[in-house]
């Protein structure tokens, strides 16, 4: 049951990025539980048209403080989520602005939550954070931590950040640390697990798909159901005394396992491989994380199995199962 004190406090929510892949849903999600009118959505360019067209909707640009909080007085928000982030693949290509996109627009919004224009912040972070010196399996909340990329370096910046903001300021910032995230109603935008969002498009138009990554490459990942349920629980949460950016997990697959979830439905798919830079970046990155932190302060559980979420995709993407 979700506390209604809570909910009043939280009764307008900027999102800062909704036309991510994962700012779309996560809008939408937030319509239902707290109304169209009290979740304002906004981006640098035009969105999803379900988005536009159920609530309030800005043109913004997440890099400049004026812009943010004109739109933060004009709506009386008082809580933002922070989406916006260039992805490993693409950051690889121009790492300097990913840089300067990824950690100026969280210092943005941290100031505004240490100013007291705001009261709470979510901002994600990722599995990226881990490196090849981080246990392959099981990787814990607390462990050694040395990102090869670019976007993994601004990630596990920006948690130290976010950390000491939290410490010296009391700022109530919360962050999960996101897997690969899968859904089929928005398109990736540029990370190295993209692969098993391409996978369906191509398994449903061309019965087949050459992978990016190599058979075996076996990586955390969730339904994007999953990652909207756990952004907004902990959110919610008033269990939270410290700031922790969390572990959150559902499975581990890998490119050949996936395929043969998806045969199960469309029998003559293949897949074939063809590795690229995205590989050197995947052999950086866990096999599986341990989340049993965020289970124990927020009462986190997944709730999609692989069948469920293959079955899911091929539906969602109008090939009946």
């Amino acid at each position: 049951m979700r506390d209604l004190n809570l909910i009043t406090m939280a009764s307008k929510i900027l999102i800062i990025g909704s036309s991510g892949q994962i700012g779309t849903e996560l809008v939408l999600k937030l319509r239902q539980i707290y109304g169209n009118d009290h979740i304002i959505a906004s981006d640098i360019r035009v969105g999803n048209y379900e988005v536009m067209k159920s609530g309030p909707f800005e043109i913004l640009d997440a890099t400049k403080k004026e812009d943010v909080l004109k739109v933060i007085k004009k709506h009386n928000v008082n809580q933002v989520y922070l989406m916006v982030a260039m992805l490993s693949a693409i950051a690889e290509k121009i790492p300097k602005k990913a840089w300067e996109l990824n950690m100026s627009t969280l210092f943005l919004a941290l100031d505004l939550a240490k100013e007291r224009i705001i009261n709470r912040v979510f901002w994600p972070s990722s599995i990226a954070v881990f490196g090849p010196s981080s246990p392959k399996t099981n990787t814990p909340q607390h462990t050694i931590m040395n990102p090869t990329t670019v976007y993994g370096i601004s990630k596990l910046a920006g948690e130290n950040w976010c950390e000491y903001y939290h410490n010296k300021f009391g700022v109530d910032v919360r962050s999960v640390r996101y897997p690969g995230i899968i859904s089929y109603k928005t398109i990736p935008g540029g990370g190295t697990t993209d692969y098993a969002v391409q996978i369906f498009h191509e398994a449903i138009k061309n019965k087949s798909y050459t992978s990016f990554l190599n058979a075996d490459t076996t990586l955390p990942m969730m339904y994007m159901d999953d990652a909207i349920d756990a952004t907004i629980q902990l959110m919610e949460s008033n269990n939270i005394s410290k700031y922790e950016s969390y572990n959150i997990a559902a499975m581990s697959f890998s490119p050949k396992v996936l395929s043969r979830a998806i045969q199960k439905y469309i029998p003559n798919f293949i897949i074939k491989y063809e590795d690229d830079t995205r590989q050197e970046i995947a052999n950086t990155w866990p096999q599986s994380v341990d989340d049993k932190q965020a289970c124990k302060d927020w009462g986190w559980n997944s709730k999609v199995s692989l069948d469920q979420l293959v079955r899911s995709m091929l539906n969602g993407l109008n090939y009946k199962v």
